[in-house]
């Protein structure tokens, strides 16, 4: 037949694929990826799909050992969903330290409760998808735009040493960056504290007459310069300046807008709030708080509109996406002995009969957690859901990749649903937030993990893998990270705190989502929302539809991260339009296009993954002691002794222009250097 679908590995041809050595490299890929992502998430809110950097290094590496296609395809696979049980952990886990149902991340309990939730969300998130795995990945309506290029990497062939070059180099180079950053060889951002208004003079009169009643106005305000984030910049390039554009477009609202205003009225009430003959410098704090406890419930209002919104627009392509579950699971299996390798796959015996252990050891977890009467709704409730949406996250895989898997919204529907459940059943308390968190937790985790399990999938099918080895070791490799995990979070919950942080929540580790989801659970159940802000931000969210902005969702998430944070993501979304443009008025065609492109994005990712792992190594340092007792804090290396004063002291932003100058040409200069002839055949694009 002329549509029938042909493997590039045919079906009849038995070519090495599984072996401990690839395994191997998988496994070390999804823990290194799955960490750096987990720094991201915490720092930015952003997690990156590291489908594209893993079949680099797979090539790279298995092209040194004669390795074969399929192998190159398992390496990649099991290496890349580290990156979605890091999304799940980041945008969950945390949420019990801030809505303090949990007392501290560190020690032997917080571990397991850690693990076991990501071990079940994870698990099920390879079964659930596994039932529906035929229906989606031979649906030619999906176009699987990230699975087609991923398979379109490996097939052409071992281009992938080259292509690793820049990977590498430029994970040192984000490294380099950010140690010199840490040690204070140059600023990492600077804040300026503005005037609005004057305290004691500035007035707004509530009326035309001189005897009208008069407001006493004025406070002073911050703002921020973009963090010297060789991370941060990359994520804005890869997300493109579209994209961008709308997250700092939310921060500009909250910081540009919403926190002067408040500050202009609420001035002199909060100026009670300081020391008498406080300097100005006080208001730094202030003006922090305002945004952390005024202007962040007001952004939950517009992410709740923003997901009720997603899952709207979305309706069709869920229902479509459940119907071909329910068809799937209705349909007659072949008998095993009768079926090509490439139709190969767990049997749904195997699929149900785990899904049905998961289950009862989730619902014992959550009994242990909140009782019985919640753990167990909790955990009829998590099945449901999640099967729902681990679906949702396949389809939509399917149609703009994982990358763009809005796996917040998804949890945030989850979540409140749970939450009003409890309150319906009079479940309310400490017991009940806990509960709801953990739903929240196993379906963040279990909708990562299933999306980007149906990408591998695709990607197999498109090379002509083995889907049942490819069931196997995703099972193995997200049991691997899930028990890894915890620990690049704990470091950084614990060196946040060795400098004076609150672990999880500040400016420092913002952890967005995670914020969001225990405000949610806790003011729900709890009986603790600050509704009014709440529904101001609800209103905000229906005036973002109504005024047809692209990603209500997006704007508000902006609102939630600090300004420093969205404006360098910004400055590296102008950089990826400045670089575009360049190509475009050069004439490129669409070989030299994906050429530049390609080298673009793999520059970009370096940068992420070297900050990221230095940021994990410096965190690590911190948490060693001195023979004081006190943590090692690097950035005094070259200050000198205590009350003396040099540049460490109070380094340039100066410098950090520089730096952001560098970084700058190296996304711009080196991509359009590599542009080629345009007479060379065009490498396989990488969509991200």
């Amino acid at each position: 037949m002329a549509d029938e679908h042909k493997p590039f590995v045919p079906q009849n041809v038995e070519m090495r694929e599984f072996t401990i050595g690839t395994l191997v490299l998988g496994l070390v890929m999804t823990v290194v990826l799955g960490a750096a992502n987990a720094y991201l998430g915490l720092k930015a809110g952003q997690t990156i799909a590291a489908t594209y950097p893993a079949a680099v290094i797979s090539m790279a590496w298995l092209r040194l050992r004669k390795g074969t296609i399929l192998q190159e395809n398992i390496a990649r696979t099991a290496g890349s969903i580290g990156e979605s049980v890091a999304a799940g952990a980041v945008f969950t886990l945390p949420a019990f330290i801030i809505a303090g149902a949990w007392p501290s991340f560190e020690g032997p309990g917080a571990y397991l409760k850690s693990t076991v939730l990501m071990i079940i969300g994870s698990v099920l998130g390879v079964l659930f998808v596994s039932l529906v795995r035929r229906a989606m990945v031979e649906d030619r309506t999906l176009p699987f735009p990230e699975s087609t290029a991923a398979a379109e990497i490996h097939k052409a062939g071992q281009r992938g040493g080259g292509a690793a070059k820049y990977l590498f180099m430029n994970m040192i180079t984000g490294g380099a960056i950010i140690l010199g950053s840490t040690l204070n060889l140059f600023a990492f951002s600077k804040d300026f504290l503005v005037n609005i208004g004057q305290i004691g003079l500035s007035k707004v009169r509530l009326g035309a007459g001189a005897a009208a009643n008069a407001l006493g106005t004025g406070g002073v305000t911050k703002l921020s310069t973009p963090d010297t984030s060789p991370a941060y910049i990359g994520v804005g390039y890869i997300l493109g300046p579209s994209v961008a554009s709308l997250n700092f477009a939310g921060s500009l609202f909250a910081w540009g807008f919403m926190v002067p205003l408040l500050i202009y009225f609420l001035g002199p009430q909060l100026a009670t709030f300081l020391p008498p003959d406080a300097p100005m410098s006080s208001w730094d704090a202030t003006s922090v708080s305002v945004w952390r406890f005024i202007v962040r419930p007001i952004a939950v209002g517009g992410m709740l509109v923003g997901a009720v919104f997603t899952m709207f627009r979305m309706r069709e392509k869920i229902g479509a996406g459940l119907a071909r579950a329910v068809r799937e699971l209705s349909a007659k299996p072949t008998e095993a002995s009768k079926m090509a390798r490439t139709e190969r796959y767990m049997a749904s015996k195997s699929v149900f009969m785990l899904i049905g252990v998961t289950f009862i050891a989730m619902a014992a977890l959550y009994v242990s957690f909140a009782g019985m009467k919640a753990g167990l709704t909790a955990a009829v409730v998590m099945l449901i859901a999640g099967f729902f949406f681990c679906v949702v996250s396949g389809y939509l895989v399917g149609m703009i990749g994982s990358t763009n898997n809005p796996i917040s919204g998804i949890t945030l529907s989850t979540l409140i649903v749970a939450a009003l459940l409890m309150v319906a059943l009079g479940v309310s308390g400490e017991s009940g937030v806990i509960a709801v968190l953990g739903v929240a937790a196993v379906v963040c985790v279990a909708a990562a993990v299933a999306g980007e399990l149906l990408q591998d999938f695709k990607v197999g099918y498109i090379l002509g893998g083995t889907p049942r080895t490819i069931q196997l070791v995703e099972l193995v490799a997200v049991v691997v990270a899930a028990l890894v995990m915890y620990f690049p979070l704990l470091i950084l919950y614990k060196a946040n705190i060795a400098h004076g942080g609150t672990g999880f929540g500040d400016p420092a580790l913002s952890a967005p989502q995670a914020s969001l989801m225990a405000f949610l659970a806790k003011g729900i159940v709890g009986g603790d929302m600050a509704w009014p802000l709440v529904i101001v931000g609800i209103f905000l969210g229906l005036t973002m539809i109504l005024l047809q902005v692209k990603s209500p969702m997006l704007v508000s998430v902006g609102m939630y991260l600090p300004f420093g944070t969205t404006s360098a993501i910004f400055l590296g979304g102008m950089i990826r339009w400045l670089a575009d443009s360049i190509a475009e008025k050069r004439g490129y065609n669409d070989a030299q296009m994906a050429r530049f492109g390609n080298v673009g994005v793999l520059i970009a990712s370096g940068l992420i993954a070297g900050e990221a792992l230095m940021g994990l190594v410096t965190s690590a340092i911190a948490l060693v002691p001195t023979s004081s007792g006190e943590p090692i804090d690097i950035g005094k290396f070259f200050q000198g002794a205590p009350g003396s004063e040099n540049y460490f002291n109070h380094p340039s932003y100066l410098m950090s222009l520089a730096v952001i100058g560098f970084i700058t040409w190296l996304l711009v200069k080196v991509p359009l250097a590599n542009a080629g002839d345009p007479n060379e055949p065009a490498p396989p694009a990488a969509m991200m």
